[in-house]
């Protein structure tokens, strides 16, 4: 760590574009979007700061055009993974004692390079590889990553700059010093959020940490654009390895390597449930304790009281259950409704769903895209198929699938009677929004049936004009949800603003993109250097009367 500071850009939020018709953001937009579906792009690993190609390619593809070929990655095994994390340890003595400011550099470069030259390109391949339309890849793939990149450099600078109390004249001095971990991180990073995947090992890198990284299979198209920045920014050879191995062949080697010092993770509560339990039972075999990091599911509720505004209520819901198809952690996917304005929230959400427009991502006047993949399709469709030969639970909006060409869903709304219905407490991370009515004078009740319904704690928000409502909410659901809402959507999260991550079956709750979640990618070492040490063991009170 260098001993001197400097003055950093302050971090700032990115604009977000709006891709008008007739703006230059647009039309570079579209260019891009025609240039990579023309093309059909090679995919190598990359370990080592070296281009890998193993011969077995797999094929990847528009969820909303599964029969257009994007291109093919070069899939990896247990060997590619070994190569990764010598390759990571090899680089680690000289990336951990470059100083902070040079660290800073290469990520404020790559936060440069997707604002400008990069944006179109990143915000291109989020919507073909993972089916996002064109506002929600900007905020993703554009926004999200630079404010990322831009608050952790700042966070990272607040954090080496923290020091302990030295009196002057006291004849002691001292320090504290922020080291890397012993070893490298894993960085297991999720379809949804282009920005996470981006987030995850960037941010534990930038605290002195070699990594590898493994994206889900259905993000590697904008990985790859990641990693091409990241090389660009002038990111040294083996500080962030990018592999792509089944998760069975990654955990088998990454759980039992002694250097395994954490991981940054998110992604299903069961995969990281099981990740913990490998690391606890191979505990033994490491030299320090990992550091184990998650965001994880979600059941994520808005309850809404009497004295609601209906059109805020009705935005939340629209917005926050079906933008980008319900594809979040921190998605609505269950809503308590007060009878007395159920009528008229119905009749305005049904109106909003009935507009919308469902299609491909080139398309810019659709709200609604494709589903991430088939297994995800069939795994929603089944949910909805259920419902339907359900008599407690009514389909009120959408209901209908079609993957002939795309996977597509229609946004679908379930009313149901029972507050603890299947689809009220189990994760469903697709377009689906299930609805319970409750009666007016039992909103304290309601309240009481959020907080034991489901066993995550992710998002959660309350809609209403009445200010003793909104209190008793919070307080009443202070452990339901690491983000609360008050009179907006559960979605959202602006790096620097809310800090996200929720606690119970939703993860560790470290707040991506906060300086909570950087502390955890360091291990500090206190120092005190003494001027005029004593030289004599004897106290005073040794001396006799």
């Amino acid at each position: 760590m260098s001993k001197g500071f400097f003055n950093i850009p302050a971090a700032i939020n990115e604009p977000i574009k709006n891709y008008a018709p007739g703006s230059q953001e647009r039309k570079e937009l579209k260019a891009m979007l025609h240039q990579l579906r023309s093309e059909t792009k090679d995919i190598p690993m990359y370990i080592d700061g070296k281009e890998v190609r193993t011969g077995k390619k797999m094929r990847l593809a528009p969820p909303h055009d599964h029969k257009h070929t994007l291109g093919h990655y070069h899939a990896g095994d247990k060997l590619h993974i070994k190569s990764a994390i010598k390759a990571a340890l090899s680089a680690k003595k000289n990336w951990e004692k470059l100083p902070w400011e040079q660290r800073a550099s290469i990520f404020l470069k790559a936060a440069d390079l997707i604002a400008g030259p990069y944006r179109a390109k990143l915000n291109a391949a989020t919507m073909l590889g993972q089916s996002k339309n064109v506002y929600q890849a900007e905020i993703d793939s554009a926004c999200e990553i630079i404010d990322f990149l831009r608050f952790n450099v700042q966070y990272m600078s607040e954090i080496y700059k923290q020091q302990p109390l030295s009196v002057s004249g006291s004849g002691v001095w001292n320090r504290l010093e922020q080291r890397p971990l012993e070893g490298f991180i894993f960085a297991l990073t999720p379809f949804n959020f282009t920005a996470i995947a981006g987030n995850l090992p960037s941010s534990c890198a930038m605290m002195g940490n070699v990594v590898v990284w493994k994206p889900s299979n259905s993000a590697i198209y904008s990985a790859d654009v990641l990693m091409e920045v990241f090389r660009k920014a002038g990111l040294p050879a083996g500080v962030i390895n990018l592999v792509y191995v089944s998760g069975q062949e990654a955990g088998d080697v990454i759980f039992s390597h002694p250097d395994f010092a954490g991981i940054h993770f998110t992604g299903s509560t069961e995969v990281f449930r099981n990740v913990w339990k490998t690391i606890g039972n191979n505990i033994n075999n490491y030299k320090s304790y990992p550091r184990i990091v998650g965001e994880t599911g979600g059941k994520d509720f808005i309850i809404a009281h009497p004295s609601a505004d209906l059109k805020v209520l009705t935005t939340a819901l629209s917005r926050g259950a079906f933008e980008y198809q319900g594809q979040k952690c921190s998605a609505a996917s269950r809503a308590y409704i007060p009878k007395s304005i159920w009528p008229e929230v119905k009749k305005l959400l049904l109106a909003d769903i009935a507009s919308f427009k469902m299609g491909p991502t080139e398309d810019f006047t659709n709200f609604i895209n494709a589903v991430i993949d088939e297994k995800s399709f069939d795994k929603i469709a089944g949910f909805i198929d259920t419902a339907r030969k359900d008599k407690k639970v009514e389909i009120i909006a959408g209901g209908h699938y079609n993957k002939s060409k795309g996977y597509f869903i229609e946004p679908t709304v379930l009313l149901t009677k029972d507050p603890y219905y299947v689809t009220m407490r189990e994760e469903i991370f697709g377009p689906v929004l299930t609805i319970y009515v409750y009666e007016d004078k039992k909103f304290e009740q309601t309240l009481d049936i959020i907080n034991k319904t489901s066993n995550y704690a992710l998002t959660g928000s309350i809609i209403s004009q009445d200010r003793y409502a909104i209190e008793t909410a919070a307080k009443k659901l202070s452990q339901s949800a690491g983000n609360f809402y008050i009179n907006d959507k559960c979605t959202g999260a602006v790096v620097g603003q809310q800090p996200f991550g929720g606690a119970r079956g939703s993860g560790t709750n470290d707040k991506a993109g906060s300086m909570i979640n950087l502390l955890r990618w360091v291990s500090p070492r206190t120092i005190k250097e003494s001027f005029v040490p004593p030289t004599d063991y004897r106290y005073p009170f040794l001396q006799k009367d």
